[in-house]
């Protein structure tokens, strides 16, 4: 029997959507496929916006934040909630039409050094909130963050997104007992997988001190000079 063709929605595992993107400045980083474009005008990064969102397709994939000197893109499925086939060819498409304009797509607009200076990866912050019972205080946190519900995503322990997208999502992660004198807040920094090392350096550069690696390169669990901690995220890892 032959084997079925892949379609264009064809939902791509982690190592396949890093590895069809990699190459063009584009990383995967928590279930999207991110870059950037260092333009040095607001007028030009408008331009490249508008250009990309043109691309035939990229309604109900394609996410844009335009700023004073550069343009940020994203893509993922919505209808899937993943990155497929089509974003792996869109953000080639977009590579294509970003470079006939003299521009690059690009990752890290310089990267960071041993001290955290200079310019940053593509990342995602997220929220994670410790709770014993995520459905007594989900409520909560949505009214007074004026956040919604992923969609499709409404149950007690389900994250909570900013619907204009600007603020970093909330998840909730599950305790069995209550733990005193701790942080019960703490923030997820999804990187791109070949910036986490640099990222780690300067964390612990700055002051910072590891607190758990065994999941490493998933998640480094980091805290600062108080305990507050913060974890360094990637894709990899998480594939059985």
């Amino acid at each position: 029997m032959e084997e079925q063709a892949r379609g264009p929605y064809q939902k791509l595992t982690r190592p396949e959507a890093s590895d069809a993107v990699t190459s063009l400045g584009w990383r995967l980083v928590l279930g999207e496929l991110r870059t950037e474009v260092v333009t040095g005008s607001l007028v030009l990064a408008a331009d490249v916006a508008a250009r990309a969102a043109a691309v035939p397709g990229a309604e109900g994939h394609l996410r844009l934040d335009v700023r004073a000197d550069r343009v940020m893109l994203a893509l993922q499925s919505a209808a899937a909630g993943w990155v497929t086939e089509r974003d792996a060819e869109l953000a080639r498409l977009i590579s294509i039409l970003v470079d006939d304009l003299r521009l690059t797509t690009v990752s890290s607009a310089g990267g960071v050094d041993g001290d955290g200076e200079g310019g940053r990866t593509v990342q995602v912050v997220e929220i994670g909130i410790d709770a014993l019972d995520a459905g007594a205080i989900r409520p909560f946190w949505r009214a007074v963050l004026g956040y919604a519900d992923e969609p499709g995503r409404s149950g007690p322990w389900d994250g909570l997104i900013d619907p204009l997208g600007q603020g970093p999502a909330v998840w909730f992660q599950r305790m069995d007992a209550p733990r005193p004198q701790r942080n019960r807040i703490h923030f997820d920094v999804s990187v791109p997988y070949d910036e986490a090392e640099s990222r780690l350096r300067a964390a612990l550069a700055a002051g910072g001190r590891l607190i758990y690696d065994t999941e490493a390169p998933a998640f480094w669990v980091l805290a600062d000079a108080e305990g507050n901690e913060a974890c360094i995220t990637t894709w990899q890892g998480r594939d059985s």
